[in-house]
Parts: C-alpha cells; sequence; structure tokens
C-alpha cells in the first residue's frame, strides 16, 4: 500500500551504546569537562533516521531493570555483562529530557526489556495495518521480522540497511523468520550469557535448523546424531528449550499502541535548545531543525540566506574608502534560530586592501598597534609546500583587512615584503590560532614573524586540555559565534574542491577576516581564563615561545637516506617470507596471517592453544597483541606471528612510507609537532610520526641507521635524559634513599634491588636488577602484581610481594602517590612543576575501573607532564643559544627525553657543552638531571 503508515521504533540502549563508542577514540568532552559522546552519538542516530524516513510515527524504547521473567527461569541471564560505563548512565537523563522536549515518546516498563516492548509494539502496530520499522543494530530481532514489520539497522560506516524476510532468511538461513529463536538457542549468545548447546556454532545451528526445522525438531530427532555430538544434544536438552525461551522475544508486555501517542509532531525548540545549550552541542540544534522544517520552506530559507548576505568592503585605494566607519547599511547584530551569530547577522566591516595605496596606508596602522591577528590563506594543507593565496589582518572587533596575493611567486614576495616591518616587530604582539603553520607558510618566502605571539589554539589547550581546540567550537563555545565553514568556500574533499585562489575575492575576503576577527575576540577572552587558571606565565614563558622553536624544528627538516630503507625493505620481505613459512608449517595449512577471522578459528579451534579463548564483541576470537603476547612464551608460533606482525608495520609504516614523507622542494623530512594534543603536556610528532619508531628490536632500530646528517660537514648528535621521570618522582616524593642514589651516581635499579631483595649491592644479580627496573619504571604507571608477572618471571604472588616491599622500602613515596590522589579529588586536577594542570573529571566515579584509571594518572601525569616542561625549557634555552651565536648546527628532532642535532663539526667542542649545560640546568630539583650525549654518522649510531 502507497499509503501505508509507517511506525519506527527505537531500541535506545543499543543506539546509545552504538553512539558513545563511535566516539571511544575521540571522546565528546565539553567545557565543563562533561563526556558527552553517548548523548550526541543517539541524537546523531535519532535525527538521522527522521530525516532519511520521515516517519508519520515513532517512539524510543527503554530497558528498566532487566527482564524479570528471564532471570527467574535462568538467574545467569546477563550475569557476564559488564557495568555500563559511566558516561552512557550520566547520559540518560538527558536524552530522557531532549525526547521529553521532542514530544517523542518514551516507552519503557519496569521487568521488560526493549526488545520486549517493541516486539509488542511491533505487532499490536501490525495489526492496526501498519509497517514497522525496529531501529536496531541488534540481530535478535529478526525473529519478529513480517511482511509488515522490518528491522532497520545502522550499517558500520554511516547509513541503514532494511531486513526483510528475504534477508533474514538469507543472513540466518532459515526458511521462517521465526526460526531465528531456534538459532539463537542452539548456538547460545555469550553477550546476554545464553548457555546454547555445547559444541554448537553458526554452521551447525543452520545445519540443525535445515534438517529438523526448530529446537524441538532437533531434540525429538537427536537419535540421528552420532558420536560425541549426540551425546552432547541428549544430555543437554533442557539447556536447550531454556536457551530457546531465553532468546525468545516477548509479544505481551502490557503496553498499549494509541496511534495517536505515537505521531511526529513539532518539537519545543527553545526546551530542546536550553539543554544543548548547557551540553554545548554547537551544531546540533541546526541539524534539528533543518530536521523538522519542511523542505521546501528549509530551500527557500536556504536561498534567501545567500539572496541577502550582507558584506561590507571597498576595494577603491581611497583612504577614506578604506578605512571608512560601517555605515547604516550594516545589519543588526543579531543571532540564528541555532542561537548562534554569524556573518549574516552581526555587524562587520571586513575590507579589501589590493592596490600598492591601499596596502600602504594598512601597514601604517598595522605598525601603530599593539597586538593584531594575522591568518594566512594557502593552497593546501602541508605548510612547506603550499603557496599563499591572502593574509588577513584584524585587530578590533568586527573590523579587519584582507590582502590578497597572485599566483607569480615572485609578485608574491614582493608584495609580502611591504609587510616586513609588521611580521619582524618586536614590539606588536602577533595573534593567531595555530600560528606555526602561519610561520611555516610565511618561511616559504624568507619571512619571519618574530616574537612576541599569541596562539589561541596552546592558550586553550592550556585552559581545557581535554576539549577540542579548533577554531569553530572555540567561537561557538566561547564567543556564541558560528564561523563560515571552509566546505561552504571550497566544497568536500574529493576531486571537485576547489583552491582557495578559485574562490571569488569576495568571499575570501569575508571568510578570511572573519578568522582572523573572532582569532582576536577569542584572544581577549583567554587572556582573562589563563590568569584566573594561574597559567599565563606557562603560556608566555614556555608554549609560547616553544612555537617558535618548533617551527625552526619542522623548517629545518631532517636528512634521510632512501636508498638504506630500500635495502632493508628487502631483508624484511625475506625476514616476512621464512616467517609466514614456518608458520603455516605449524598450522599445517596456508591461510591470511593478517586476518583475525581466520587467525582465530586456527589457534584456538584447530591448534588448541587455550580452553577457553577470549572473544570479541562480534563472537569473533581476539587476537590481540595483549592476548597473542600472554601465549608467546609457550607457543612458538604465536611468537612467530607477533614477530611477523612487527615486521608487516615495520615495513609498510616506516621502511616503505618514509620515502614518500620526502619534501619535493628542500628533500628532507619534516615532522610536525602537535603541541595542543598530549593532554599530559608532550609533544606528538605526524606526517611522519618520528616518536614511535620502534627501537627494541634490532629491525626496528635499523630504521633509525636511515637518518642521516645534512652533508659531509656534519654529524648527528643525540642528547637524552637520563632516567628523567624517576629523578623527578624521586624529587617531588622526597625519597631520601632514592635522592641519595641519584645525586651519588649509584645505579638506581641496582640500589632498588638491593633494597628490596635485601642484599649487597655488589651481590645484585642481573635478574634482580632487571624486576627493580621494571618496578621502578611501572609503578609511575601503577604497575599491577598481575601487571608485573606479565612483564617479567615472577609470580603473581612474588609480584605482589615485591611491590609490598618496594612501598615499605621507599615509603615518601607511597604517601606521595596518595596524597596525589587526595590532592585530585580534592581539587579535580593535578598539577606538574610549572603549573600545567590536568583535569581528572573521573576521580570521584562510582566506577571502580574508572576511578582506578583517574587514580593512576593522578600519579603519572604530574611526572609526564613535568618530564615535558624539563625538556620543553631546555628547547627553548639551546634554541635561544644557537640563535645568539649565529651557529650553523640545528636542533631537528624531540624525541620523548631525546634532542637530535644537525651538529657541524666545526662546531662540535662548543656546542655539546652548551647543550648539557641547559638540558641539565633547564629546571632546578633536589635531583640532578644527567644528560647523555652521542654522535655519529646516522641517527642510531648517534644514540
Amino acid at each position: 500500500m502507497a499509503d501505508q503508515k509507517r511506525l519506527f521504533l527505537l531500541d535506545a540502549y543499543a543506539l546509545i551504546f552504538r553512539g558513545y563508542y563511535a566516539f571511544i577514540k575521540n571522546p565528546r568532552i565539553n567545557s565543563k569537562g562533561f563526556d558527552t559522546s553517548a548523548i550526541m552519538g543517539f541524537m546523531n542516530s535519532l535525527l538521522d533516521v527522521i530525516k532519511r524516513e520521515r516517519p508519520d510515527h515513532l517512539a524510543v524504547c527503554f530497558d528498566k531493570g532487566g527482564s524479570v521473567d528471564r532471570v527467574e527461569v535462568f538467574p545467569e541471564y546477563k550475569a557476564n555483562r559488564q557495568e555500563t560505563p559511566e558516561p552512557i548512565t550520566l547520559a540518560i537523563p538527558y536524552i530522557e529530557n531532549i525526547l521529553k522536549a521532542m514530544k517523542i515518546p518514551v516507552i519503557v516498563k519496569a521487568g521488560f526489556e526493549a526488545d520486549d516492548i517493541i516486539g509488542t509494539l511491533s505487532k499490536k502496530a501490525e495489526k492496526e495495518g501498519y509497517q514497522t520499522f525496529m531501529v536496531t543494530p541488534d540481530k535478535d530481532f529478526a525473529q519478529l521480522v513480517s511482511e509488515n514489520i522490518f528491522m532497520y539497522r545502522p550499517k558500520f560506516g554511516g547509513g541503514y540497511e532494511t531486513w526483510g524476510i528475504k534477508e533474514v532468511q538469507e543472513k540466518f538461513g532459515v526458511e521462517r523468520p521465526e526460526q531465528v529463536i531456534d538459532f539463537l538457542g542452539m548456538m547460545g549468545d555469550s553477550v546476554d550469557n545464553i548457555p546454547g548447546l555445547p559444541g554448537v556454532g553458526e554452521k551447525t545451528a543452520k545445519k540443525f535448523l535445515a534438517a529438523y526445522g526448530s529446537m524441538e525438531g532437533l531434540l525429538e530427532n537427536s537419535h540421528e546424531l552420532k558420536g560425541k555430538m549426540k551425546e552432547k544434544i541428549e544430555a543437554n536438552a533442557e539447556l536447550g528449550l531454556l536457551s530457546k525461551q531465553l532468546a525468545t522475544i516477548m509479544l505481551d508486555v502490557p503496553v498499549e499502541f494509541n496511534e495517536e501517542d505515537f505521531e511526529m509532531c513539532d518539537p519545543d525548540l527553545e526546551a530542546v535548545k536550553e539543554i544543548f545549550t548547557e551540553l554545548e552541542f554547537r551544531r546540533l540544534l541546526d541539524n534539528l531543525i533543518k530536521t523538522f522544517a519542511p523542505q521546501e520552506e528549509s530551500t527557500a530559507e536556504a536561498d534567501n540566506t545567500t539572496a541577502t548576505k550582507t558584506t561590507q568592503k571597498t576595494t577603491t585605494n581611497g583612504q577614506f574608502d578604506l578605512f571608512a566607519t560601517p555605515g547604516s547599511g550594516n545589519v543588526s547584530e543579531e543571532t540564528t534560530t541555532s542561537g548562534y551569530q554569524t556573518i549574516t547577522t552581526t555587524d562587520h566591516f571586513y575590507q579589501l586592501a589590493n592596490t600598492p595605496m591601499s596596502r600602504k596606508i594598512l601597514l601604517q596602522k598595522l605598525l601603530k598597534q599593539q597586538s593584531v591577528c594575522f591568518d594566512t590563506e594557502t593552497t593546501g594543507l602541508k605548510a612547506l609546500e603550499v603557496a599563499l593565496v591572502g593574509v588577513a589582518f584584524s585587530w578590533e572587533k568586527g573590523k579587519g583587512y584582507y590582502v590578497p596575493f597572485p599566483e607569480d611567486q615572485a609578485e608574491t614576495k614582493e608584495i609580502l615584503e611591504e609587510f616586513r616591518p609588521f611580521f619582524e616587530s618586536t614590539s606588536i604582539e602577533k595573534v593567531g590560532q595555530n600560528l606555526k603553520y602561519d610561520i611555516k607558510v610565511l618561511s616559504n618566502y624568507d619571512m619571519t614573524v618574530k616574537e612576541p605571539l599569541f596562539d589561541t589554539m596552546i592558550a586553550h589547550y592550556l585552559i581545557n586540555p581535554d576539549m577540542r581546540h579548533n577554531m569553530d567550537v572555540l567561537a561557538e563555545t566561547y564567543l556564541n559565534y558560528q564561523p563560515v565553514s571552509i566546505t561552504e568556500l571550497i566544497g568536500k574533499k574529493g576531486k571537485n574542491q576547489l583552491s582557495m585562489r578559485e574562490v571569488p575575492l569576495e568571499e575570501q575576503t569575508e571568510y578570511a577576516v572573519e578568522d582572523a576577527d573572532i582569532t582576536y575576540q577569542l584572544k581577549e577572552h583567554f587572556i582573562k581564563e589563563l590568569e584566573s587558571g594561574n597559567l599565563t606565565k606557562l603560556f608566555t614563558d614556555v608554549e609560547v615561545p616553544l612555537v617558535s622553536v618548533l617551527s625552526a624544528m619542522e623548517i629545518e627538516g631532517i636528512n634521510l637516506d632512501p636508498n638504506f630503507l630500500a635495502e632493508l625493505s628487502k631483508d624484511l620481505t625475506t625476514d616476512i617470507e621464512r616467517l609466514e613459512k614456518g608458520i603455516y608449517e605449524q598450522a599445517g595449512e596456508e591461510f591470511n596471517i593478517g586476518s583475525p577471522k581466520q587467525l582465530g578459528p586456527i589457534l584456538f579451534d584447530k591448534l588448541k592453544l587455550v580452553d577457553k579463548p577470549k572473544k570479541t564483541k562480534t563472537g569473533q576470537y581476539s587476537t590481540a597483541e595483549d592476548v597473542l603476547s600472554y601465549l608467546a612464551k609457550d607457543h612458538q608460533i604465536v611468537a612467530d606471528i607477533l614477530e611477523w606482525r612487527q615486521y608487516k608495520k615495520l615495513q609498510s609504516t616506516y621502511v616503505d612510507a618514509l620515502p614518500n614523507e620526502i619534501n619535493p622542494k628542500t628533500n628532507r623530512i619534516h615532522t610536525v609537532y602537535a603541541q595542543a594534543v598530549a593532554a599530559t603536556g608532550r609533544l606528538s610528532s605526524n606526517n611522519p610520526n618520528l616518536q614511535n619508531i620502534p627501537i627494541r628490536t634490532e629491525r626496528g632500530r635499523q630504521v633509525r641507521k636511515a637518518f642521516v646528517p645534512r652533508d659531509e660537514n656534519y654529524v648527528l648528535l643525540a642528547a637524552d635524559y637520563s632516567q628523567i621521570e624517576l629523578r623527578i618522582i624521586a624529587a617531588l616524593s622526597k625519597e631520601d634513599t632514592m635522592i641519595q642514589s641519584f645525586k651519588d651516581g649509584t645505579d638506581i635499579h641496582a640500589s632498588t634491588a638491593s633494597r628490596v631483595f635485601n642484599v649487597p649491592l655488589e651481590e645484585v644479580t642481573r635478574e634482580q636488577r632487571s624486576n627493580a627496573k621494571t618496578v621502578n619504571f611501572g609503578i609511575i604507571y601503577g604497575v599491577s602484581a598481575f601487571g608485573l608477572s606479565n612483564q617479567t618471571s615472577l609470580t603473581r604472588s612474588e609480584s605482589k610481594e615485591l611491590i609490598d616491599t618496594y612501598y615499605e622500602t621507599y615509603p615518601k613515596l607511597k604517601a606521595y602517590m596518595a596524597n596525589q590522589v587526595a590532592f585530585a579529588r580534592e581539587k579535580g586536577y593535578v598539577e606538574t612543576v610549572l603549573g600545567r594542570r590536568r583535569y581528572l573529571k573521573d576521580i570521584n566515579s562510582r566506577n571502580a575501573i574508572v576511578r582506578g584509571a583517574a587514580e593512576r594518572n593522578a600519579v603519572n601525569a604530574p611526572i609526564q607532564g613535568s618530564a615535558a616542561d624539563i625538556i620543553k625549557l631546555a628547547m627553548i634555552n639551546i634554541h635561544k643559544r644557537f640563535e645568539a651565536e649565529s651557529f650553523k648546527s640545528k636542533m631537528l628532532l624531540q624525541v620523548h627525553d631525546e634532542l637530535v642535532f644537525d651538529a657541524h663539526k666545526d662546531e662540535l667542542e662548543i656546542i655539546k657543552p652548551i647543550i648539557k649545560e641547559e638540558m641539565e640546568n633547564a629546571f632546578k630539583m633536589e635531583v640532578p638531571l644527567d644528560v647523555e650525549i652521542g654522535i655519529g654518522q646516522n641517527w642510531l649510531e648517534a644514540h
């Protein structure tokens, strides 16, 4: 029937969990530290369904208290389910309030699961002539499918698939959808703890259903089976029937389907807006408004917005035109329906300076300012390979100027040269968002950007390390302003995306100056935030000077020997083929080693390496690193597989990939340091990541050989802090015996072993020292007896005894750790030696696992963060000394606690003591810092 009414029933918890885990690698944390991932994930699903399907009727169904009936017949039902993550628990009331504001019915019945509610409503709606779509990723619902009841399943990667009778028949190998109950009953379900029939998997269940049609049919004809399978089925007949009962979705829940209660209607926008504002959902309200707007109306609105967009710019070269104040034609300041101001609703005066006279006047204005925001527009994202398209300037809210540049690079350099007095001024503060990018772009034209600087991205990183720091998010959160999206100008990624140079000049001006204007406004806001968080000194003395240091390092790059890597790749291929041959021989067959789907059955079904193998959420055998590492000691095939993985990753990630990262203009590798990512304060390296090159294996270390000096006049110099984190924890905890060991220059691991194993220092064995070393480093990360036993040859009880003895030996260290946790509980954060804060929103969580992780961070973050602070100070001071002396030698890389330099041979004896002195004296503590320096014809040799 073309006019048949449609009902959509959403399985709330299944979609909430799915939404939460979709953001698990990049959680959505707002400025209050609240994890909104589950809410945002669920809302995205809800609005997506409404937009795609425009349903007549819709409801959201929740569980409450689990299934009383199922637990009554089988107390272990769902007993092995992990505790619900706290962010999901906290999200539920918000989701319920949003649904109430949207006037969407929430159906819940104590003692029943959402599955049963959806099942009952689906069948009742079917009788009323409805088509029902069950929105859920849960395959169990397939048993309910009929001519008028469908599953509407979210697909991995986006979109939905609809399962009707045909799809269920194909997926489960059944004749009728209700046979899915028998299928689930036979197989069991580890997630819901439904036991099933022992020894019956997916293939066997399908075979039994094809032969006998149902669980009962199988049990009645079990005499036809043979051997162990016959014994198992007959011995577990009751268990099979119980499993079928547990897998059956109930159709008699006391809920009614009154169609008028389920009708879709317009939401209460004010009520929704209030909740979204609290949650800081910047885009979601716009999405909701567009979702509910009639399609013709929203199109008309979009056309109208474009037609009435107000812009004010003057392209004449007259002084009075260029710098006139805004006239009466400007729009009044108001907000959009989403609650945000935009360029079309805000009074602004953005002007184009594209003639010699207008640029001259602009420069005169610039040189009179104390602080100016500038922002470059370019032809791409790789700062050292792009061309400059324009530069925007702003130093007053709502006003700014745009200087465009031609395609001819010689002309661009000439025009840019006019602005050298501004960029090289040491009295004008240059403001920007991710200034390092702009500094590198300008370096392509031999233009230097001199301090003082103010980077809004870095400022916000210190204020709220766990939030995202891109300008759009900051503008919406702190200024209630929604900037123009770059995709509005150049389109989405792909072959049809424009270059900024192809965008009309008027639109370039509006877009670019808006960025500079908004960034300047953010700077004014963040100055106060930094002050109130006691972060101003850390910002001005460490993070801002570091922007110039990192820019110089990234511009410099490092030399790479691609021929060496090509030979190394051949050697790795030989190793990989040798390992593959051995693995196939041990397995007794060839298979795809890189496929967990093929590897799991080989290890756990065929070779039966463990009795009860761990499974993933999808029911597949887990072949994750931690699972296999545990087995590697006892099974050569597993050790070989781990080595094979290591070589494959090394080859694809570094050996074959690094030559592709060579800059065609400089013939060098230029990594990009992310200064605003790690909450601890550590830098991270990207494109390529040079901090994660494996150094614990011989093959991994070989990769470092490919990094070589600039030319025959240089060598590579590596300066490395020795045991800096241990020295910091000794100093912060004031642990006397540990401090004394460092002062005396004693081997700290041997010294620790001597104390915890109660043997004279000279009698400490290699194994005792190794175990003490593992505890020394592990204690910072909250190592447990279980973790220690996995890393050493000790049993779990021996590991526990060692940890207990360690704390008895170093009581002040134990007290310091307890004090850090107590401080975090009270304040909600911990601090490094320079006052860098790590906020710990879960420190008082009711969930023991979540709380435990926060407690470990309370101890670890100040140690890691202080180490990061100290090496940053050293880098700044070394950079200043090198610049002051105009050395040819350059700092190239920062890798954890190590700095790498291109050292000119003539300067070697001068710079070695400078580097050592600056690193060891970067920050004074009771424990001396110690730096080891190495020199070589490649990085491995130097290290």
